[in-house]
């Protein structure tokens, strides 16, 4: 197989997606108190996440380490590199070391894209990378483009938990006990640097499907032609739901639907959803 792309496993792809696009994922380990699970093709996500469900202590995630990223880069020989946001994972500052210690080695030249972004989000980056090196684009040329795309990219989601968001410092604990109190559901995203901001809320499938798919408009980002994508925990249904209502409304090039891994699946919790543009 003929890698194009590193991405950490916060990258959210079907196998299909990564065999069809040369993705290698470097995984990143979720913890379960003094338990560690590789976020990789092996993980049972159902069981991890109905023992995460029952986990009394600390719950928490790592990301790979500069070693594993220069074992990537060496092994694959991938151009580019695309990791979750630098504001919420050590993993793009990982990746960085890692590229560093490769290039001293052997000749090694990967760019690393920081998405600013997680789960959907950077699984859109990766996407639109993949599409200009099968065009034939230059890399410099490349590299221009998506770090233009990265920064006008849209990224949002709605969670039934935020539990573990509040308890890895991911989200404010006075925001978490408001929104645990009134019993909504938030609608966050990305503020545009790779932090996490609240945009408003929702209360049922329905009210969470009119939000998101107005908060597009709002965000006055041109969506003709352009690709979505949606990644859910455990939830197809809204998933689709909020497909055909998109498609409705706006004219989208491809909505496409992915199911979360497991660092995804850890903060976006069951049900979760979310999506970028």
């Amino acid at each position: 197989m003929n890698y194009h792309i590193v991405v950490d496993s916060c990258c959210d792809l079907l196998p299909e997606m990564k065999e069809e696009m040369g993705i290698y994922s470097v995984p990143l380990t979720m913890t379960l108190g003094d338990k560690s699970f590789t976020d990789n093709e092996n993980l049972n996500l159902s069981g991890f996440l109905e023992e995460m469900h029952a986990c009394k202590e600390k719950i928490g995630s790592a990301a790979p380490s500069p070693s594993l990223y220069k074992d990537a880069f060496q092994s694959t020989g991938a151009q580019y590199a695309v990791t979750l946001s630098s504001r919420l994972s050590s993993s793009h500052a990982f990746a960085l070391l890692g590229k560093e210690m490769a290039e001293e080695e052997e000749t090694q030249n990967t760019y690393v894209f920081d998405s600013k972004s997680a789960s959907a989000g950077e699984t859109l980056v990766t996407i639109k990378l993949f599409n200009m090196i099968s065009e034939g684009i230059h890399k410099p040329k490349i590299i221009t483009r998506i770090e233009s795309f990265i920064k006008e990219m849209k990224t949002y989601f709605v969670l039934d938990n935020i539990e573990n968001l509040v308890k890895n410092g991911r989200l404010h604990k006075i925001a978490g006990k408001i929104v645990s109190t009134l019993n909504i559901k938030p609608l966050m995203g990305s503020d545009g640097d790779g932090n996490i901001s609240f945009f408003s809320y929702s209360r049922g499938e329905k009210q969470t499907i009119n939000r998101l798919t107005d908060t597009i408009e709002k965000s006055g980002k041109k969506t003709d032609g352009q690709t979505l994508v949606i990644s859910h925990c455990k939830n197809p249904s809204l998933a689709d739901k909020l497909k055909t209502t998109l498609l409705g409304r706006y004219h989208f090039k491809d909505i496409i639907i992915v199911p979360t891994g497991g660092i995804s699946s850890l903060y976006a919790n069951v049900s979760g959803i979310v999506m970028a543009f």
